[in-house]
């Protein structure tokens, strides 16, 4: 049996663990209604004036007469930057790191992401209302340059999620109304990055991985209503999936080509489950203010583990907590014109001491503003604007390849800044 042949186990347990160093992290999508949008995501589990309080908590569909659909998108542009600040890399047999260069991988993110949404609720009754919510609360995609700096950490990020939520809503008092609803949610991930051969004279080579899965998920809500003042909180399950897919392997050289090749991978990926607590008051019957809190429990996620025909790698990844406070207000104009603004502090998820080019997130603060256009009784049209302020965060990753004597070490060093801004756009049809 050749060296190659016999060094093939852990060659691919050590290669398994690179190409996902970060699946997970701060890549949940807040922005899930244009409505909400403009006033910073601060109506939440308690304005109930929309559809899209079909995902934000099913519970105050008891808001919405007969039958409501809202049907948008939200467009985000998103910014980032990596700066080098001595990535480096270890060579088998010297007793020091050698530099890695490179480029600074250029805007990782599309110029344009598009991220759709669709909502409708139905009264079929003095006290029970039916909704359908269907969106992408998950979603991440980034392509840095081939000569990259940080390539070792990350090349290629595209995650990609559909989340159906069939949701029902009961009135227990005029007062009072509970609802929830099921989520059936599909997720599709293919990560790549380059790989670093024995010697640095040498071509990288290249780790890809690719899977998907179908899961099922429930959330669920409660309204209060006194008036003047509403409050709302609902919960939202954690998403276990158990992703299926293939582990490719190219252009290794020397001991290490025995580990070139496809072969068929799993790996289990938890989402986490939310809570969302908020509070709508009416301060004169033309002005409202709106308070929302949430919790993400991200702490969950402790490492990524792979599952291979040759063994079990797990990389661990220790995310904390994430929140998020929002605070807005709306005011109409006219029985026509609302006007609405808010802001909101995010917390990321991502564990300094673990950071990643692979998920460039830092805390961000929001400052949003948006109207509603009321074109007809049955008609009206939601525009919203908000922009993103990312934190910088220094990034050191090591990541470790191949056994012992043939260990290689990349440490990638990184400054990453960046921020996003996002317009927002729905039609909100009532019959």
């Amino acid at each position: 049996m050749t060296l190659s042949r016999r060094l093939l186990p852990l060659l691919l347990s050590g290669v398994l663990a690179a190409p996902v160093p970060a699946l997970a992290g701060g890549f949940y999508l807040q922005e899930q209604s244009p409505k909400e949008t403009g006033r910073a995501l601060s109506g939440g589990a308690a304005a109930g004036d929309d559809p899209s309080t079909v995902y934000f908590n099913p519970a105050a569909m008891t808001q919405l007469s007969g039958i409501q659909m809202s049907l948008g998108g939200i467009i985000l542009s998103a910014t980032a930057q990596q700066s080098n600040r001595g990535s480096s890399r270890t060579v088998p047999g010297l007793p020091v790191s050698v530099p890695v260069n490179g480029n600074d991988g250029g805007n990782p993110f599309a110029r344009i992401i598009p991220i759709p949404s669709l909502y409708a609720t139905a009264q079929v009754g003095d006290r029970l209302w039916l909704g359908l919510g269907v969106n992408a609360p998950f979603g991440l995609k980034l392509d840095y340059d081939e000569s990259y700096f940080g390539r070792y950490d990350s090349l290629h990020t595209d995650l990609k999620s559909y989340n159906v939520q069939p949701s029902a809503a009961y009135k227990i008092s005029d007062n009072l109304s509970i609802g929830g609803g099921v989520d059936v949610q599909y997720v599709e991930v293919k990560l790549t990055n380059a790989l670093p051969q024995l010697s640095p004279l040498l071509a990288d080579g290249h780790a890809s991985i690719a899977g998907d899965d179908l899961s099922v998920g429930w959330n669920a809500g409660l309204f209060y209503t006194s008036g003047d003042t509403n409050f709302g909180v609902h919960y939202r399950s954690r998403m276990t999936h158990k992703l299926k897919g293939e582990q490719e392997i190219s252009g290794l050289l020397g001991p290490l080509v025995g580990a070139n090749g496809s072969f068929a991978a799993n790996a289990p990926l938890e989402l986490p489950d939310m809570v969302t607590v908020s509070m709508m008051h009416r301060l004169t019957p033309k002005l409202r203010a709106m308070l929302t809190a949430r919790w993400y429990n991200w702490s969950l996620f402790k490492a990524i583990t792979i599952n291979t025909a040759t063994g079990t790698s797990v990389k661990e990844m220790h995310y904390h907590d994430g929140y998020s406070v929002s605070a807005g207000g709306e005011y109409d104009v006219s029985d026509r014109l609302t006007l609405r603004a808010g802001t909101m502090f995010d917390r990321t998820p991502t564990n300094p001491q673990f950071l990643s080019t692979r998920v460039p997130d830092g805390d961000r603060v929001w400052l949003s503003g948006g109207a509603t256009w009321n074109v007809s009784s049955a008609l009206a049209l939601n525009l919203s604007y908000a922009h993103n302020f990312v934190a910088k965060a220094n990034i050191i990753r090591p990541d470790h390849y191949y056994p012992a004597p043939a260990t290689v070490t990349t440490t990638t060093l990184s400054n990453s800044s960046g921020n996003v801004d996002q317009l927002a756009a729905s039609l909100t049809m009532r019959f």
